[in-house]
């Protein structure tokens, strides 16, 4: 049953959101599901995901809002257009074949403007039983992470968790300390970062999990551009402005300072000692 997953679902969401998660059974269903909320606001006062079997080898996914969410509503509506491309670009990170759909409006322009927002999806396993732990986790990392990690983003959450984005650069100028936290430094940047490059060191080519097994989930999300070097604020882009390393790679690139080296740069003196 999906209630005896409640702990490892809640983890996922903590890990992929960098929000506070709390996890609930569906009431009156035949077949019990799970519900999925932010901890400071509560089931009636934000978003909420429910995650329910769906046949005999699916789950079914719906995100909409409690009845008493014009509060959290408010804030939505006044999040800067940065945040909400960011939600979007979470939004179409998730796999064509989960089929999400968000209802009455196009996947690539919606908005949060009322409680009547409603995002669906049907995530198929073919390879394992819903209820199975290999199942949920596949649901929870390919659809309800980016679900209610773009709400989250539009909300406004600081991450609470360690995000493993390179943490060696200081406050830089023109940006205050809450920017630095959600921008330079989110963990939503780097989930949706990690979704467009994948987990392969940009390079040495190298996929940690396939080095270390359980123990590879080390790989380092990089800016291309170095935040001490900004003259300006500016925003930044998961797919053109970061790109996943290794932590040796992480390492070698800050050996030069203030400008790190590029990984073109890295890659150009590997070749040359391996050559």
């Amino acid at each position: 049953m999906l209630a005896r997953q409640r702990e490892l679902i809640a983890r996922e969401l903590l890990e992929g959101t960098g929000a506070g998660i709390s996890v609930g059974l569906v009431a009156g269903e035949l077949r019990q599901g799970i519900r999925i909320w932010f901890s400071d606001l509560g089931e009636k006062h934000g978003p909420v995901a429910e995650l329910l079997p769906y046949g005999l080898k699916s789950h079914s996914v719906r995100l909409s809002f409690g009845s008493f969410s014009g509060g959290t509503l408010a804030r939505i509506r006044g999040a800067s257009a940065e945040s909400v491309e960011l939600a979007r670009a979470l939004f179409r990170s998730i796999p064509k074949r989960m089929a999400v759909v968000v209802t009455g409006q196009d996947l690539a322009s919606w908005t949060v403007s009322d409680g009547v927002f409603e995002a669906r999806a049907i995530c198929r396993h073919d390879l394992h039983k819903p209820d199975s732990e290999e199942a949920i986790v596949a649901t929870c990392r390919e659809v309800m992470v980016p679900l209610m990690a773009a709400m989250a983003e539009l909300i406004g959450y600081d991450p609470v968790a360690d995000t493993g984005v390179e943490d060696t650069i200081g406050v830089e100028g023109g940006l205050s300390k809450i920017v630095v936290n959600r921008r330079e430094r989110n963990l939503r940047n780097r989930l949706l970062c990690l979704r467009l490059h994948g987990h392969v060191c940009g390079v040495c080519f190298v996929d940690p999990r396939t080095v270390y097994g359980d123990a590879g989930g080390i790989i380092e999300v990089h800016h291309l551009e170095p935040l001490s070097q900004l003259s300006s604020p500016r925003p930044y882009s998961p797919e053109t402005d970061l790109v996943p390393l290794c932590p040796s790679c992480h390492r070698a690139v800050h050996k030069r300072r203030p400008v790190p080296y590029s990984p073109d740069e890295l890659a150009a003196m590997m070749g040359r000692k391996n050559g």
